[in-house]
């Protein structure tokens, strides 16, 4: 894939950060640290924070998910380190602990908007914990797939294809990534045209 061709002239306004860091504790549990950060390129006024030069955050928001090898979340640790208003704070803490014992996976979406949704929690974390499931199903699947290997055990024969799969062009049942690295699960396409 290629670079984005030459923008028009223009000059940086707003800049969103997201980034996810994974980590395999001790007690075999899995940690999913979690950041969002919103900057302006522009000097900006807060009514409760006042003037605030180009790049200080706006947000700052951090959380850390605690989940088991089944994506369900055992443990919520949040820190708000930069919120336009103080009541913030207590929107960035309280109601995230319902999302102790929801699992990342089908459905996702709808659980986060039942435990979280609209007034009931902060709309920026909402958005940064549904896109940590995708960091979440890059870790720990993987990585438990890279064990077992390692080990030379073979991967569960439940005769179910692995969870990434039909979820993506690239990983289509009826696509030649499929049809090359995993034939039992392929698919003829429909219309005789494979999907890549």
């Amino acid at each position: 894939m290629s670079a984005l061709p030459s923008p028009t002239a223009r000059r940086p306004i707003h800049t969103r950060r997201l980034a996810f860091e994974g980590f395999l504790r001790e007690d075999g549990l899995w940690d999913l640290d979690c950041l969002l950060e919103d900057t302006k390129s522009v000097p900006v006024h807060l009514h409760e924070r006042g003037d605030l030069a180009p790049g200080t955050p706006i947000h700052q928001l951090r959380v850390r998910l605690t989940v088991d090898d089944s994506l369900t979340i055992r443990a919520v640790e949040t820190a708000a380190q930069a919120v336009p208003f103080d009541a913030c704070h207590h929107a960035a803490a309280d109601p995230m602990q319902r999302l102790v014992g929801l699992r990342m996976g089908p459905g996702w979406r709808k659980a986060l908007d039942g435990a979280i949704g609209g007034t009931a929690g902060c709309t920026h974390l909402r958005e940064l914990v549904f896109n940590a499931a995708t960091a979440a199903f890059q870790m720990i699947p993987g990585y438990r797939a890279m064990e077992r290997q390692q080990r030379g055990e073979a991967a569960p024969a439940d005769g179910q294809p692995p969870f990434f799969m039909g979820k993506c062009r690239t990983w289509a049942f009826d696509g030649p990534v499929v049809q090359r690295y995993a034939p039992q699960f392929w698919r003829a396409p429909v219309d005789g045209d494979p999907a890549g």
